[in-house]
C-alpha cells in the first residue's frame, strides 16, 4: 500500500513539473508575440550605422549601438515621459524614457540633453544629440530596453532588435524608419550620404586586460590586384569599401569622385596595392594590433590618417 502511494505522488511530482516546464514555454512565448505586437510602430532613433549589438562582450553589453556623426539628432522611438534626464560617469549625459506599454528606454554618450525629467515627449521628437561623453571611446548612441524600469542590473534588458528589427554589425538604419519598412529610392540616397560617417569605434571603451579577448579571429590581408566594379542598386561607397578591403577616401581618390554620391551602373576603379592591411576583430585596440602586426600605434595611425586611437570591428588599417 506504501508503495503504491509513493508510486501515485511520483508521478503526481512529475506531471507537475512538466505542466509548469510547458507553461512556462508557453509564458515565454506569449511574452516574445506580446513584445512584438506592442512595439510594433515604434521607430529607428538615430541615423547612423550599427556597429554592436546585445549580448557581446561576454554578456555584458546589454543594447546596441549606432555610430554617427557629432550631433547627429536622437529620437524618441515612442511617446513616453522622460523618468531620468542626468549626466553619469558611464553613460555620459543619458535620458530614461518610460512608455505607455511599461518598456523603458535608454538612450547613453549623448553631448547634449534635450529634455528633462517629468517631460511628456511624443514619437520622433529630438531628445538630445550623438556625443561620446561617458565611458566611450567614440561618438556614437548606446540604446537600451529594459521591461518595467532600468536596473543597476539590467536584468530587465530586452534585445533592441525585437522591438526595431533585425540589424547587423556595419549596417546602416535611418532615424524614423519601422521595423520591416521597405528600402526606397530615398532611403538608398540617405544612405549614400552617411558614407562620411566616422564609425571608427564601436562603443563603449576597450581595456587592455580585453585585448587578447577577440570574439572574430584576426586576419591581415595584402592587396595586389586592380579591379573595375560597376555600382549595384542600394550599395554605396562605404559598403563597396567594405568589399574590397579599402576605405572610401581611397576610391574616391582614385575616381577622381569630389561627393559621397554614386549611382547604378558607375564603373569604379579599385587601386591595387603592396600595402599590407588588417582587418579590426571586436575587442582590438590599436595597441594589440601594432602588437600583431610588429609595428607602433604611432605608425598606424600616421598610415590611417587617425586622429584619435580609436577603431572598430571590420575597419580596414593600412599597416606598412
Amino acid at each position: 500500500m506504501q508503495d503504491y502511494i509513493k508510486r501515485l505522488l511520483i508521478a503526481g511530482i512529475m506531471a507537475l513539473c512538466i505542466s509548469l516546464l510547458f507553461l512556462g514555454g508557453k509564458h515565454s512565448q506569449a511574452e516574445m508575440l506580446d513584445l512584438t505586437e506592442i512595439t510594433s510602430d515604434w521607430v529607428w532613433p538615430a541615423d547612423g550605422v550599427i556597429t554592436d549589438l546585445y549580448g557581446t562582450r561576454h554578456g555584458h553589453h546589454k543594447g546596441i549601438d549606432i555610430a554617427g556623426e557629432f550631433k547627429t539628432p536622437i529620437h524618441s522611438v515612442d511617446k513616453g515621459i522622460v523618468t531620468k534626464s542626468y549626466f553619469s560617469g558611464s553613460y555620459g549625459h543619458v535620458v530614461f524614457i518610460k512608455h505607455d506599454n511599461n518598456l523603458e528606454t535608454v538612450y547613453a554618450h549623448l553631448n547634449k540633453r534635450n529634455v528633462k525629467e517629468g517631460q511628456v515627449v511624443m514619437q520622433g521628437d529630438v531628445i538630445g544629440l550623438m556625443g561620446n561623453t561617458g565611458d566611450s571611446s567614440g561618438v556614437h548612441l548606446h540604446f537600451e530596453i529594459h521591461k518595467d524600469n532600468w536596473t543597476y542590473e539590467k536584468e530587465n534588458a530586452i534585445d533592441p532588435v525585437l522591438a526595431l528589427g533585425e540589424a547587423a554589425v556595419g549596417q546602416p538604419i535611418l532615424a524614423m524608419e519601422k521595423k520591416g519598412s521597405e528600402v526606397t529610392l530615398e532611403t538608398v540616397a540617405k544612405l549614400r550620404l552617411m558614407d562620411n560617417i566616422d564609425i571608427s569605434n564601436k562603443g563603449e571603451s576597450i581595456h587592455p586586460d580585453d585585448e587578447n579577448k577577440n570574439v572574430e579571429t584576426s586576419v591581415a590581408v595584402e592587396q595586389h590586384s586592380s579591379e573595375k566594379h560597376t555600382v549595384q542598386k542600394g550599395e554605396t561607397l562605404w559598403s563597396i569599401a567594405g568589399k574590397y578591403d579599402t576605405t572610401v577616401e581611397t576610391i574616391k581618390k582614385e575616381n577622381n569622385i569630389s561627393s559621397n554620391h554614386i549611382s547604378v551602373g558607375d564603373i569604379l576603379t579599385i587601386k591595387s596595392s603592396s600595402q599590407k592591411s588588417y582587418v579590426v576583430s571586436s575587442g582590438d585596440t590599436l595597441i594589440s594590433i601594432a602588437r600583431k602586426t610588429n609595428t607602433s600605434v604611432e605608425k598606424l595611425k600616421a598610415l590611417n590618417n587617425l586622429t584619435s586611437d580609436t577603431i572598430q570591428p571590420q575597419q580596414i588599417l593600412i599597416t606598412e
